[in-house]
């Protein structure tokens, strides 16, 4: 089934359970929102997010203590027999025994947490966007270079895993290597990881399986990146016309997301590993507004116009 696991949810978030009893293995969460459920409180169940995982914080906890014990016994049954996936407590604060009592009767996990409601809404909010996202995986290599995300692509044995293992050794970081997971954040964002089974890993065709991480140490890898340009290594073709100038960028599409894209020909004797600096190096001057290929355009038709003159 797609979705997270309150597990999942309980062990990324530091949660602490106070209803141990009930499974949380076998409870999904497909909705990436939360809910805190002050209206529900106040007896307003209308278009209700029960799908949510719900936050209590210090507001809806105080509004709970004005109310009698025969309110409060009726709120919380409405609530906890909706089929809301868990309740959490926020700011360390504590769920009386009535509401645990229903808990237990319903089979909703109840937890505590120490943090913040707003900064533990956002850290599920954002956590839960990137595991629910949509995804696909695709052949490639990804390399955090000088910050932006590289994703190297091209037909099997062109050179990929070899061209990551050279930027590794020159200081930059491993994502994947051979499976790239990528998850579309948003419609600006995408984001690629490795699956757990071959995290840190990369094959070498001759030698076989690399540790990255036990070879090169912990700063060599890294579990997530943004995607934020792709380069597609090819054997070279003397009759194919390459792109010398690069005025006009050109693009590739992950789950409807342009992503910027070059085509690299590949000939013996060809640094990749320094290419792909040069590529990442000039992605980041064209975001911060240079690009070299206009400045040389311009200062070519500057020269024509004295010329003229």
């Amino acid at each position: 089934m797609f979705g997270v696991t309150i597990t999942e949810l309980m062990n990324k978030m530091n949660l602490t359970s106070v209803t141990p009893e009930i499974d949380t293995d076998k409870i999904v969460l497909s909705h990436p929102d939360v809910n805190r459920p002050a209206l529900q409180l106040a007896g307003f169940f209308d278009h209700f997010d029960n799908e949510r995982v719900q936050i209590i914080g210090f507001v809806e906890q105080e509004y709970v203590k004005t109310l009698t014990r025969e309110q409060k016994i009726q709120i919380y049954e409405k609530l906890l027999s909706s089929e809301i996936p868990c309740l959490v407590y926020s700011r360390g604060l504590t769920p009386d025994a009535d509401i645990l009592d229903f808990c237990r009767r319903y089979q909703v996990p109840c937890f505590t947490s120490e943090q913040t409601t707003c900064g533990l809404m956002a850290k599920i909010i954002r956590w839960l966007n990137e595991r629910l996202a949509p995804s696909i995986s695709i052949h490639g290599v990804l390399v955090d270079v000088f910050g932006e995300g590289v994703l190297i692509m091209g037909e099997s044995g062109i050179g990929k895993s070899e061209a990551a293992l050279e930027l590794i050794k020159r200081g930059h970081r491993l994502v994947t290597d051979d499976v790239v997971v990528i998850r579309k954040i948003s419609d600006e964002s995408l984001i690629g990881s490795a699956p757990d089974i071959t995290k840190h890993f990369i094959e070498l065709r001759g030698i076989g399986i690399i540790d990255v991480k036990s070879l090169f140490g912990v700063e060599s890898v890294k579990d997530v990146q943004s995607i934020d340009m792709v380069i597609k290594l090819e054997d070279w073709n003397k009759d194919k016309e390459y792109d010398r100038l690069g005025l006009e960028d050109q693009y590739t599409e992950f789950l409807g997301n342009k992503v910027v894209c070059h085509n690299i020909p590949i000939r013996p004797g060809r640094n990749l590993a320094i290419i792909v600096e040069s590529a990442a190096v000039n992605y980041r001057q064209k975001k911060m507004g240079y690009n070299a290929a206009k400045e040389l355009y311009n200062r070519v038709q500057a020269n024509l116009g004295n010329s003229e003159l």
